[in-house]
């Protein structure tokens, strides 16, 4: 399934019913008085989160959303019927704003939670609603009112505890598979990842813990270069970070470079990533020549207030401490929400 976690879409209520001039023009009523009924009240658009949607890829096929027209009043006091709503759905975690204000909508993060985007017109009233002691036979209805349109911007941000970002090819994907039920594909080359994967790494306790595995990012991601920054905004709603490097090969960059560079990307998108808690870990031990870089990396991150875990994806060394290490961070974080 392809990952589209951004859409353009175009809503309209409907509009309301046009009220009715209608008299009673019964046999034995010579002077029937007015019996004009009301329009009905247009349907609304509303947008409701739904867990079962993934992506926003029906979206890009499908652009314009239009509720149903309320019915217009008929004679004999007969109003029009209310027309239906439209509901739309979406992923949970999607940011719906005005296309033209850039003013955010709403922000539904919870199964169920919804929002009235477009409201319909209300109905027209008919002659009957018009009648007064001194305006017994009104020969005017109102019309319905035209129902609320608008072009919106609809942005996914996944909701995970957890995400693990680095550069392409330090092991992201491998890692969440290690960790979690997530099976991503996994090949040997840059920008594995085309699409945020989400994983849920379960505790003895019985916690469920969800990790993100967001796509490679490289030096410029937060300007537009490569894949990661269009994948960024999904990091700001975890609440910790999983910093991978790769420590085996030094031919491209060295680790705490590695790091640096990231966190400068962070930081360049949005200062409050850069701030988030991180666990640090040193990925491909296993074929690391020289171990005393272990022990240089725990220094230097211990001094920088990060814990660092070395492993091997590979041959799974390490994972048992790094498990740990995740669910420290993750009580962590919970006590401070």
């Amino acid at each position: 399934m392809k990952f589209v976690d951004k859409a353009k879409i175009h809503v309209k209520a409907g509009d309301g019913g046009n009220g009715c001039v209608a008299f009673r023009r019964e046999k034995f009523v010579p002077l029937g008085g007015p019996a004009g009924g009301d329009g009905g009240k247009g349907g609304d658009v509303i947008i409701v989160a739904d867990p079962r949607m993934r992506t926003l890829l029906d979206f890009k096929h499908k652009r314009h959303y239009k509720a149903e027209k309320g019915q217009h009043g008929s004679g004999s006091n007969k109003h029009g019927r209310k027309g239906e709503d439209l509901i739309i759905k979406v992923p949970v975690g999607t940011v719906i704003k005005d296309a033209e204000t850039g003013e955010v909508i709403a922000d539904l993060v919870e199964e169920g939670q919804q929002v009235v985007v477009a409201k319909g017109g209300k109905g027209g009233k008919g002659n009957a609603a018009f009648k007064t002691s001194t305006n017994q036979s009104p020969d005017y209805a109102e019309e319905g009112k035209k129902g609320e349109e608008k072009w919106l911007d609809l942005e996914l941000k996944l909701i995970a505890d957890l995400g693990i970002v680095g550069f392409p090819n330090a092991g992201k994907s491998t890692l969440i598979s290690v960790l979690s039920n997530a099976k991503p594909k996994i090949a040997d080359y840059p920008f594995t990842t085309l699409a945020p994967v989400l994983g849920v790494m379960k505790t003895e306790e019985g916690e469920n813990i969800v990790i993100a595995d967001i796509p490679g990012l490289i030096e410029g991601a937060s300007e537009g270069q490569g894949l990661g920054h269009d994948f960024l905004r999904h990091v700001e709603r975890t609440k910790g970070l999983i910093h991978l490097i790769d420590i085996s090969d030094f031919r491209e960059r060295e680790p705490v470079e590695a790091f640096e560079m990231i966190n400068k990307e962070l930081k360049k998108y949005s200062p409050q990533l850069a701030e988030k808690p991180q666990i640090v870990v040193g990925n491909k031990i296993d074929i690391l020549s020289d171990r005393s870089l272990i022990q240089k990396l725990e220094k230097y991150f211990k001094e920088k207030g990060y814990p660092f875990v070395a492993v091997s994806l590979a041959t799974k060394e390490g994972i048992d401490k790094l498990k740990k290490e995740i669910i420290k961070l993750y009580h962590k974080v919970k006590e401070n929400e």
